[in-house]
């Protein structure tokens, strides 16, 4: 395929999906969304109340073990504690992605327009992420959790991906580290049996990202009509293979371990769950099947990604 400029791709270039839209009029209603719903957490969430006796810190059935021959021998004070350490270590695993995510962005408009609504849009969403982290932060500090973070050898590859990633390999990896946890985080904020502060936290963490989503499939759909061949190919493999690396680091296996539980076991059992497999599948599907219509699914890509278990 011919490299286009971004002229020639809004002059009428559409996708599987329809015309392009025009990038900084998209930026332009991102904006001003967001001066209009923009949360602060420290003044938004009441830090100082404690915990509620007998609530969940996130929806039981998203916990890993849920269904489980080892989560029908639980009792449920030990359930709620894997859902308090799952949702620590799910709060860590993202203060990780938003940083990589955060260093994307940058690279991203580092060569463009500063006085472009894009780039101002860009510079917002790395202001959200900013309060997102010190937000997941606050609330793994506010609960007797410790810090959970990704393996050594993940923070190697994270280190390797922001190195080698291009602009479309970027926009990937971004909305699979939103859109799954996004899924997650829908049905958690409006549950009642889940931690009113944890409630809290994933409301402003969906409406804020519903934007930062928006703006990446925007962008990914434009880089994807757009980028050289090699550089749509490149871009197949390496979202497959972080599909791979991030499905292996949605669960930390230290969460088992801290609240009395056998690692080993605990980890069979995750991985032969067929609940488990649906909830990934599932909270992966808007995903995929958005990638799926402009191109990204296909060839090695594909088959990476079917070997992750994101993808039925």
């Amino acid at each position: 395929m011919t490299t286009l400029t971004e002229a020639d791709a809004l002059d009428g270039l559409r996708d599987a999906l329809g015309l392009l839209k025009d990038r900084e009029q998209v930026a332009q209603r991102l904006l001003d969304s967001s001066a209009k719903h923009s949360f602060d957490p420290d003044e938004e969430l009441d830090w100082d109340a404690p915990f509620e006796e007998g609530k969940w810190f996130w929806p039981p059935e998203l916990v890993s073990l849920y269904d489980t021959p080892l989560w029908k021998r639980m009792g449920e004070e030990q359930r709620i504690l894997l859902s308090q350490h799952e949702a620590a270590a799910l709060a860590s695993l993202g203060i990780w992605f938003e940083i990589i995510l955060m260093q994307l962005l940058v690279r991203h408009i580092y060569d463009k327009a500063a006085t472009s609504a894009h780039v101002r849009y860009a510079l917002t969403e790395i202001e959200d992420e900013c309060r997102h982290s010190k937000m997941f932060a606050r609330l793994i500090s506010h609960g007797d959790t410790p810090w959970y973070p990704v393996s050594r050898v993940h923070q190697q590859l994270g280190r390797l991906f922001k190195t080698i990633s291009t602009t479309p390999g970027s926009f990937t990896a971004t909305l699979l580290g939103e859109e799954v946890l996004d899924w997650m985080q829908r049905l958690t904020f409006p549950d009642e049996r889940v931690q009113t502060l944890v409630r809290g936290v994933t409301r402003i963490h969906v409406v804020e990202e519903a934007r930062h989503v928006r703006y990446a499939r925007e962008e990914l759909r434009r880089q994807m009509v757009t980028a050289p061949k090699w550089s749509q190919e490149f871009t197949r493999i390496t979202s497959g293979e972080f599909a791979r690396v991030f499905s292996v680091a949605f669960v930390n296996p230290e969460v088992y371990t801290n609240v009395g539980l056998d690692k080993r076991e605990a980890l069979a059992q995750v991985k032969a769950s067929g609940h488990r497999r649906e909830v990934m599948q599932t909270g992966s599907k808007r995903l995929t099947d958005f990638l799926d219509d402009i191109g990204v699914l296909r060839g090695v890509g594909r088959r990476l990604w079917k070997s992750s278990g994101l993808l039925a």
